[in-house]
Formats: structure tokens, sequence, C-alpha cells
């Protein structure tokens, strides 16, 4: 028989209701107990338990260190109920000088470093205490300012905020992630903050611009520069949130760049690195070496030694901060939990007024607290007193009553408290001179009743009174700005022609379309070995730091950083691999050179321009259309065109047909189908359809080249009138034996 399930007494309830409530539990425990900081103290709960232990313990800051493992305990033992290295983590963040504009614990021993902040030793190996700063926080725990509750089992009662004396949010900062909130508040200068509180004790209704003017921007311990505009940092702090630009300090030194300061959580061994590969990658030919030089006397001194004194320094830093970790952004985002227990963003403005209201409320409970506590001490006073006065009469009453308490009380009209410390009296203290002590005790106390009361009543004396206590913090725990607010240009990257060293090369085309860059110019091209079935066809002479590019069969152009071919020793790549050429298009030619160097482009249907170089420029894989190709036909081998300089153009046929004409008769075209070379019948011959197969740029008193197989013609200048005539002629014969044509080229003499 199968049983029923009993649900009696089960609570039942949908499932969705159940994943809600459960989740929405656990976001507000995220929020609320765990990532986002309490504006009063500007800890979180993990902090704010670490600090309060180690007061428990002693660790003060003139105390002797205990092991950090001791703490770790006591704290997760009676407050924290999570895990150890999480916890130790939050207390070695607050140990480190690099992470904590002031640091809250004093620690002994390996804590981490700028290049690995995560390199601490374990917890039983390290020891601690608190420094001088945290005095701020826990200076009037005791003076009942905050409230208790009980810890996670209920044996003992835990603050719920610490006192703190200072705005520990906005000096120290803090970063946390919660569920569908973050917070990212950047650290700040204290004698800076201090001097906003007061000016906006005294003016209440402080804009961000007169703050501003106290407040420049935030601090980060490991200093380096701030170059936001200041109209960005104005805006973050209007809206609580934005972004930061940081950046390294440098100076010069003999001729050296040094790098004295990092952006905030900046590894110089990264930034190392960093620099390192781009020198390896050939990228950084500036720089001739790189050194870390950092000891305890300079934490941070990286020294980038630059290749000669021509080198451009501020250039070279600004590729640098664009290419590297040596600039970097900041996220702000104050969202924070505040007074009334909500999370909720905050400007500047709002931030140190909702803080001033949580200290003005901590003096007024600390002066209350003062005040009950001398109150008392009067009370009991006037009842000591009273028994001085009848010292006999109180002494007989204690010998002969069996029970002396009521009869004290009856016969002096006294309180239960005064005749509790009449009975607790010692007998030394019996003596002439008490009453003495206790008439001048009762003076000071009066005195200090009075100062107190007037205080507590007058909001102008509560509001004197903090500023007095914030400046006096400010002069013992404060110091200079370390990150200069510097409004700079945004790093600009140096071109990439810029980061290679210009050496000649020889750039090589094959017939298959294999491209190479063989070191130097004197390469005889030809005696290169190539694969099987392949061989040459152009070769171009230029510079390391230029774009090579490349004219396919349609007249289409690609370029390509010439130092990123491989090397000649080698039979080079096919360009079809780096490039997306239409589909049976070949590649033709290559050029190289400046942006204003020159090119004679044509197609094999006899027409052709002159082209500037920079017109050809393309990062585009499937290439730039510049020649208009007619069907069927192809793009020829380019012509370099000398520099200033008179200039004839050579243009040959299929069949032989050479003519030679001023350059000038040719237009300058950034793309197009050009205008015609030589004259080519439409008419076929016996041989086929007639084409031009190649055309040359001859400068004034240079040589012609004419190749046919093997075997090389040269045509002088003094000897082309034969050939010489007016664009677009038939041109005349070459000697028989020479009319198939494999190439021209044109050299000066």
């Amino acid at each position: 028989m199968q049983n029923s399930l009993n649900l009696e007494g089960v609570e039942q309830q949908p499932l969705k209701e159940y994943t809600e409530k459960a989740y929405l539990d656990y976001s507000m425990y995220v929020i609320m107990d765990r990532a986002l900081p309490q504006i009063g103290d500007g800890l979180k709960p993990v902090q704010r338990r670490i600090i309060y232990a180690m007061s428990e313990l002693g660790l003060s800051a003139g105390q002797k260190p205990k092991k950090s493992a001791r703490t770790v305990g006591d704290v997760i033992g009676k407050f924290h109920p999570h895990g150890d290295s999480a916890c130790y983590e939050a207390m070695v963040l607050m140990a480190q000088d690099f992470s904590y504009r002031y640091t809250v614990i004093d620690g002994q021993g390996n804590w981490g470093s700028t290049d690995d902040p995560k390199s601490f030793a374990a917890m039983r190996y390290t020891e601690s205490r608190l420094t001088p700063y945290a005095k701020s926080l826990l200076q009037e725990l005791a003076d009942g300012t905050v409230d208790w509750v009980p810890n996670f089992d209920g044996t003992m009662n835990e603050p719920v905020v610490l006192p703190a004396r200072l705005p520990n949010l906005l000096l120290n900062g803090t970063t946390g992630i919660a569920v569908g909130l973050s917070t990212d508040v950047p650290p700040h200068n204290l004698k800076e903050v201090a001097s906003a509180l007061i000016h906006l004790i005294d003016n209440p209704k402080a804009n961000v611009t007169a703050l501003m003017k106290h407040v420049k921007g935030p601090d980060y311990p490991t200093g380096g520069e701030l170059v936001s505009p200041r109209d960005d940092i104005k805006e973050i702090y209007e809206t609580g949130s934005g972004t930061l630009r940081l950046r390294a300090a440098y100076k010069v030194e003999n001729g050296d760049i040094v790098i004295t300061s990092l952006p905030h959580q900046i590894s110089g061994g990264k930034v190392l690195e960093q620099i390192a590969m781009q020198m390896r990658a050939k990228k950084l030919p500036q720089v001739e070496d790189l050194r870390d030089e950092s000891d305890h006397e300079d934490p941070t001194r990286l020294v980038i030694s630059p290749k000669s004194n021509r080198v451009n320094k501020d250039e070279l830093m600004s590729h640098l901060f664009s290419t590297t970790s040596l600039e970097r952004t900041c996220r702000v985002n104050m969202n924070i939990i505040g007074l009334d227990g909500r999370p909720q963003a905050f400007n500047l403005v709002g931030l140190l007024t909702e803080w001033l209201k949580f200290r003005k409320e901590t003096v007024r409970r600390r002066l209350s607290h003062r005040l009950q506590i001398v109150t008392d001490r009067l009370h009991i006073l006037d009842g000591l007193l009273v028994a001085y006065l009848s010292i006999d009469a109180v002494i007989k009453i204690i010998r002969e009553e069996d029970e002396p308490k009521p009869v004290l009380m009856k016969r002096f009209k006294l309180t239960d408290v005064q005749a509790e410390a009449i009975l607790n009296l010692r007998l030394r203290n019996l003596a002439k001179l008490e009453e003495m002590k206790i008439r001048g005790e009762q003076d000071e106390l009066n005195e200090e009743r009075e100062s107190l009361e007037k205080t507590l009543k007058s909001a102008a004396r509560l509001k004197t009174l903090i500023k007095k206590e914030i400046l006096a913090d400010a002069e013992a725990y404060g110091d200079d700005r370390r990150t200069e607010i510097v409004e700079r240009q945004a790093a600009q990257a140096l071109d990439e022609t810029q980061l290679v060293s210009s050496e000649p090369v020889t750039v090589v085309l094959s017939k298959r379309g294999f491209a190479r860059a063989a070191k130097g110019h004197e390469v005889d091209a030809l005696a290169l070995s190539y694969k099987s079935g392949d061989g040459y066809l152009a070769a171009v002479q230029g510079r390391s730091n230029q774009l090579a590019m490349f004219i396919d069969s349609t007249g289409r152009v690609y370029s390509v950083a010439a130092h990123t071919l491989p090397s000649a020793r080698g039979q080079g790549e096919p360009l079809s691999s780096r490039f997306k050429p239409p589909d049976g298009a070949e590649f033709c030619g290559a050029m190289i050179g400046d942006n204003n160097q020159k090119y004679l482009l044509a197609s094999d249907a006899g027409y052709g321009f002159i082209v500037t170089l920079e017109d050809l420029v393309t990062r585009n894989k499937a290439g730039k259309a510049i020649l208009r190709v007619p069907a069927g036909g192809r793009a020829v081998v380019p012509a370099a065109v000398p520099a200033e300089t008179e200039c004839l153009i050579a243009a040959v046929s299929s069949i032989g047909r050479l003519l030679m004409f001023e350059m000038d008769e040719l237009p300058e075209l950034a793309k197009g189908k050009g205008n015609k070379l030589i004259n080519i019948p439409t008419k076929k011959y016996q041989g086929g359809e007639e084409k031009l197969v190649a055309a040359a740029v001859v400068p004034e008193d240079g040589n012609l080249q004419v190749y046919s197989g093997s075997r090389i013609m040269t045509i002088k200048w003094n000897d082309t009138d034969q050939y010489y005539g007016e664009r677009a002629l038939r041109g005349s014969l070459l000697p028989r034996g020479w009319r198939t044509v494999d190439r021209l080229v044109g050299l000066t003499k």
C-alpha cells in the first residue's frame, strides 16, 4: 500500500514566490552586509570587524604586534563566520600602502608589492597591529557614540559602525560589487577633504564648484598624474559617476626617460613586459635599453634609454601611454549605504553633507554620554561629602547597624547610589585631605558639566568643536598630495611607420604572387630562389618603414607595411593569404616609397596615368580600385617616376613597337582609365591581338634597358630620337630579334 505524504504543519508556497524572496534576501544581504561600505566609517562589515577585533586584542599603534593568524582567528570566530583567506585578504589590503591612501594596519613581514599585490606571505608568518590613523576610527568607541548589536551567535556585542572622526570612505576609497550595484570611490587627500568639510560647515549651501576649490581631485597612493580635464572631474563630483584618466609621471635624466610613479593598481613589471614585447616585435626602434632601478629609496624607477638624442621623448612617451598600462582609466561610481540604511548614489556635496550629519550626531552622543558620567559622579561626590562632614556618625552607624545602608539613607537623606558609594569606601580614604580632593573634583566637574551643557544647547559651539577636531586630526594624520592634477591631451600612438627603423629594403614579387623583402638595395632579384614553376616579376627599392603596395591584374591596389613582409632568405609568402583579390586576379607589380612618390600605372590596352602613392593607401583587404582595366585586359608592371627631373615615358607593344614621349603629356590622376600611351590597333595581327606589354620612365640623360629573355639592350638618351614622338602615336619597331620584350627599365646615367 502506497504511503500518502503528510503535509500537515508544512507551509506551502509557490516556487515563483519562494525563489523571488530568496534571491531578494540574498541580494539585500550582499548589498548591506558584504559589498557596500557604510558612509559613517567608510568600511565594509569585514573591515570593521577586523579593526574592532584588533583593538580588542590590544593591537594599537604603540603596542607589540601579534601574528596575523591570531587576529583572523578572532575575527572569524567571534564576528565574521566566513572564510579565513577572504578575511586575511581584506586585512592585507588595509595594510598595503600602495592600495590604501591612509593605511589602517601596520604589517610586519611580506605584505605584497606593487608588482604582485597578492604575493603576501601566509597569515601564520606575518605580524600586524593598528596604525596611528586607526585611532581616528576607534578613539570614541567607548564613549557611547554608536549602537551595538549581538554577534552572529549572540554571545557578545559588536559595533554597528565605528565612530570615525574623519570621512574615511572619501580618504581611502573603496571598491565593491554587489547584486545589481557596484561601488568605486577613489581615495582623496586628507588635508583637502578637511578643508572642504570646514567650508561646508560654515556654508551648508555650498555647491561642487565651491568645494572643488578645496578638493582638487582624487589622490591615489601610488602618485602619478590625473590628466582628466577639470570639467570631467567636476561632472563626476556632481553626478557621482564617471571615469578618470591616470597616467604615470616621468622626468628626463641625462637623456634617459625615468618613470617615477605609476597609475593606481598598475605593476611596474607588467609595464616593462609590455614595452619589451614591442621592442622584440621591432615596433619600438626609438628605444635602445630598458631597465628597472626600483629600490627601497625609489619604489618606482623605470628607466627607458632612447637610441639617440634626436628621439622626441614626449612623442615616445605619448605612444607608450597609448599602448601600455602607463595610462589607464579608473571608474568612479559612488554607491554608498547612507545613514537611513539604504544604498544610494552620492555626489561630493551629498557625501560630505551626509557624513557631517553622522559626525554631528556622533559628537552629540559623545558629549551626552560624558555629561551623564559627570552628572553621576557629581551625585556620588555630593554623598561622599556628606559622609566626610559627619564621618564619626557614619562610622558608628556602620559598626552598630546590621543593615547600615537604609539607616544612612534615612539619616543623611542619601540615594541608594550615594549610600552604596559610602559603604564601598576604603579605610585609607578616610583621611582629612579627602574632603579637599572631593571639593576640588566637584569644582572641576561642575565646570566641565557647564561647558558640556552649553555645547549641547548651542549649534554654533557644536560646529566649532567639530571643526577643531577635524583640523586637529588633519594636522595629525594629513600629508601632501601625491597625485598631480595636470590637464593633458589624450595620448596618441605613433604611426606604424614611425615605429619601424628606416633601413633600405628591396621588395621582390614573383610571377605567381609571392612577395618578400630583402635587406639593402644591392640585391640581384633575378638570382634569388623561386618556387618550381615560378620566377621573377618585379622588384622595387624603398625603406623598411614605408608601405609596400601591390597591383593586381584588375587594377586594384593593396598596401602592407614593408617590414612585415617575410625575409628574402625564404621564397616569400603568397599575397593572396594577406589580401582578398577578385576571383581569377593575379598580382602584376609592386610599388614603394614616400607618400609623394609618383608611379606610372598602365593597362595592356595602352592606357595609363601618373599616380601619387598617397592616393593608393588602403587598409582594406579587398584593395582599392585605382586603374580601370578593360574586360579581358590586365595591368602591366608599374614604373617609378624619379623626382624633380625631366622624364620620357617609354611604352612597348607585344609586336615590338616602342614609343617614347614627354611625361608632361600624361595626366596625374587619383584613379581612372588614363590617357592613351601608344596607339594599338583593334584589328588582330598574325600572332594574335596586339597589347601593351611594358612601360618605363626614363630620366633625363638616362638609359632605357630593353629585356628580351636573358638578353638586355641599352638605348642611350642620345639614341632615342628614332623612337621619340607624341603621345598616342604608333611608335617604331625595335631591331629584329628584340621585338619580343619582357620588360623595360629606365635607369639614370
